[in-house]
């Protein structure tokens, strides 16, 4: 009979036990489930029509007006300055007079000679007519008489519209607002001798305001006169206005090769003239596929790829895709995607299949829309 000893029963023993506590240990930690990844996704969403354009340009006035004199001469006062408000009827500018004044005087005194010859010769007519009437004189002589009243007439009325025309000039020495408005560019300064018409001021006038845009020839079939466009302002946030299409160039403009689009505003006294305003306007033409993030595209074995989010299980699967052009946030997806996917649109590298995923509450879920 084989005796075994107390040691050797209790080491025994004590291997059993920690063979089971270890086995135990690793059951644990095999059933633990590995954390699921935090990711932020993108949701392909339902098409639109068209694509969005959008284009910056500048507040101007619908009307802007260059000031001139009528007439030539020194500019002697200029009264206003770029940026200042005029009304109806406030001076601008004056030339000078010296020469218009002297220019009425001697209309005048042309006047007052023509109307002594008229008086001459209606006494010379009475005297002839007379003499006529006695048969003193021949009917060709009273005739000569006439004639000669009748042309100191004219001469007097042509006299009356010389000084009529010189008071005119003389008044157009000074330069006055025909409308309320800003004076935005100031062309002629003081001791300047300009000609008649040469611009002096140029006047936008209150009122109706537009932002004019300038779109390239790719585009400009997007924009027709009466089409409602959105317009919001760099320096006022708070601010979207519903603008029109009023006006497309008929032509390009030879340097730029672009078209320049003006769009009326409704009346707002917030907006002023220069302001920096950005019109956005939604396409006819759609785009292709659906616009994804650059960050949710990655690349595996060659191949452009999306990871796509299971909503059930929260695993994620790879899809490969085709890509078209480059769109303003990223790239167009021509086929892989379907609406409602759930597309990983961060952290591409990091995933495997079916590894399981979870989707930030705070993600906002931007979606990826068809048409751009």
């Amino acid at each position: 009979m084989v005796v075994v000893s107390r040691t050797v029963v209790f080491a025994f023993l004590s291997l059993i036990v920690v063979v089971a506590t270890a086995g135990c240990s690793q059951e644990k930690k095999a059933e633990t489930p590995e954390p699921s990844r935090p990711v932020k996704t993108v949701r392909v969403a339902a098409a639109e029509v068209g694509r969005m354009l959008s284009y910056s340009g500048s507040v101007k006035a619908r009307y802007d007006v260059s000031m001139a004199f009528r007439i030539g001469g020194k500019i002697v006062e200029r009264k206003v300055d770029i940026g200042q408000h005029v009304g109806v009827g406030d001076l601008l500018a004056r030339i000078d007079k010296a020469d218009y004044e002297l220019a009425v005087s001697k209309a005048e005194a042309d006047l007052d000679s023509a109307s002594r010859q008229v008086d001459t010769y209606a006494v010379n007519q009475r005297r002839a007519q007379a003499l006529f009437d006695q048969k003193v004189v021949s009917k060709s002589e009273l005739d000569q008489r006439n004639l000669a009243y009748d042309q100191a007439v004219a001469a007097r009325k042509a006299a009356v519209t010389a000084v009529d025309q010189a008071k005119n000039q003389l008044s157009y020495t000074d330069l006055f607002s025909t409308a309320a408005g800003i004076v935005t560019q100031v062309s002629s300064e003081q001791g300047q001798v300009i000609s008649a018409g040469a611009p002096v001021v140029t006047i936008s006038l209150d009122g109706e305001k537009e932002v004019v845009i300038a779109v390239p020839e790719t585009d400009i079939g997007q924009f027709k006169v009466g089409k409602i466009v959105k317009a919001t302002f760099w320096a006022l946030h708070d601010l979207t206005l519903e603008g029109k299409v009023r006006e497309v160039a008929g032509s390009a403009n030879a340097q730029s090769r672009t078209f320049n689009v003006r769009v009326s505003l409704p009346q707002d006294d917030s907006i002023l003239l220069g302001m920096t305003a950005t019109i956005e306007a939604k396409g006819e033409d759609a785009r292709p596929g659906f616009d994804l993030p650059l960050s949710a595209l990655a690349k595996v074995d060659g191949q452009t790829v999306v990871w796509v989010v299971d909503p059930s299980s929260r695993e994620v699967t790879m899809r490969p895709v085709k890509v078209g052009a480059f769109s303003a946030s990223g790239l167009y997806v021509l086929d892989g995607v379907r609406e409602g996917d759930l597309v990983v649109a961060a952290g591409t590298q990091f995933m495997a299949k079916g590894m399981k995923v979870a989707v930030l509450e705070d993600n906002n879920q931007t979606s990826a829309k068809n048409g751009g």
